[in-house]
């Protein structure tokens, strides 16, 4: 597996990742109003994909990268750079409106990336 599946891989699993946490917390609300520990591993998780991304983005795999959308890739980037800069003023409609509605599809991407390898 190349080192760009590779990092698609590990965006693939940190999507998995943040279904997983919102699933055992019961639903997104529930998820991102546990401060404690899903809120702050599910920020994480989108920290890590953008910082993904921005290393195939750096590694030039614009071939991966064209198979997204770049509404999606600047969107990871933005988060990022919310989470990174003003944690506590992240606003969490945002990032349930992006686990309910960029990161399926998102995830799909991936997945076809992955299987078509």
């Amino acid at each position: 597996m190349s080192k760009a599946l590779q990092r698609i891989a590990y965006i693939d699993k940190k999507i998995q990742f943040i279904f997983e946490i919102v699933d055992e917390s019961g639903n997104i609300t529930e998820a991102l109003n546990d401060e404690k520990n899903a809120r702050a591993a599910i920020l994480m998780h989108l920290t890590s994909i953008a910082e993904q991304f921005d290393k195939l983005a750096k590694e030039s795999e614009f071939e991966i990268l064209s198979h997204f959308d770049k509404r999606d890739l600047k969107g990871t980037y933005d988060i990022r750079n919310f989470i990174a800069h003003d944690y506590e003023g992240v606003n969490l409609s945002v990032i349930e409106s992006v686990i309910r509605n960029k990161l399926p599809h998102l995830k799909r991407v991936t997945q076809k990336l992955l299987t078509s390898s």
